[in-house]
């Protein structure tokens, strides 16, 4: 069903969200569950599994990422969370599955402001990394700690994946905003994203694959997305 859709522009993603939640009353924490659910299972389904590390910034994306480390904990896998971010400005559906992701004693750790030895420290160890810092929101260049997070992502010796896009990339345009996420698969929502079309995002993206967070077809025919 997923891939005969468009590809979407930022502010689609952002109308097939808004209409989902105020038109069919889908609560956004149910859409959040759905989405991270959906991406644990691609990436463990692509063979994830040993010690992996979450990377989750401040919004929905890292909300997301919270939703993935909790079910990836369920099947028994290592996980470990870094939210790059004070706990303070994690809020909204995000802070919710942030805190049931504390309360169920995950290792979640939080760091607004890394040191470059603590966060390679971090990412050696890794087996898989799980990039879920930025979604498709984001636009103009990076402010810190992303940059440097980013860099030492793609330095670590790790596999990597990442959630609805590559950090750092332009929804709309595929151009990297400065440091880019390199991924070898990307777990997107709905539809493919608009930049991913461009020539030479496949090598940002890795893979794409498409995931379903519950919005049903005639939502998808209303939003114009069929």
């Amino acid at each position: 069903m997923a891939d005969t859709l468009n590809s979407l522009t930022r502010d689609e993603v952002r109308d097939v969200d808004r209409r989902a939640i105020d038109e069919l009353g889908m609560p956004g924490v149910v859409l959040m569950e759905n989405a991270g659910r959906e991406s644990a299972r691609l990436f463990r389904q692509a063979g994830l599994d040993g010690k992996v590390v979450i990377c989750c910034g401040k919004g929905n994306n890292g909300g997301d990422g919270y939703v993935i480390a909790r079910h990836l904990e369920l099947e028994g896998v290592s996980v470990r969370t870094l939210v790059f971010a004070e706990p303070d400005d994690i809020t909204g559906d995000a802070g919710i599955n942030l805190r049931i992701l504390q309360q169920s004693g995950a290792n979640v750790e939080f760091l607004p402001t890394p040191h470059a030895e603590d966060l390679q420290q971090r990412l050696a160890d890794a087996d898989w990394i799980v990039d879920a810092l930025l979604g498709t929101g984001i636009r103009g260049e990076l402010r810190e700690p992303f940059p440097t997070v980013i860099a030492f992502i793609n330095a670590a010796p790790a596999r990597v994946v990442a959630v609805d896009l590559p950090s750092g990339m332009d929804c709309d345009t595929g151009a990297p905003l400065g440091e880019c996420v390199r991924a070898e698969m990307t777990a997107t929502f709905v539809a493919r994203k608009q930049g991913f079309d461009a020539a030479g995002a496949d090598a940002w993206t890795g893979a794409v694959e498409v995931v379903s967070i519950g919005v049903p077809r005639s939502l998808l025919a209303a939003c114009g997305l069929r």
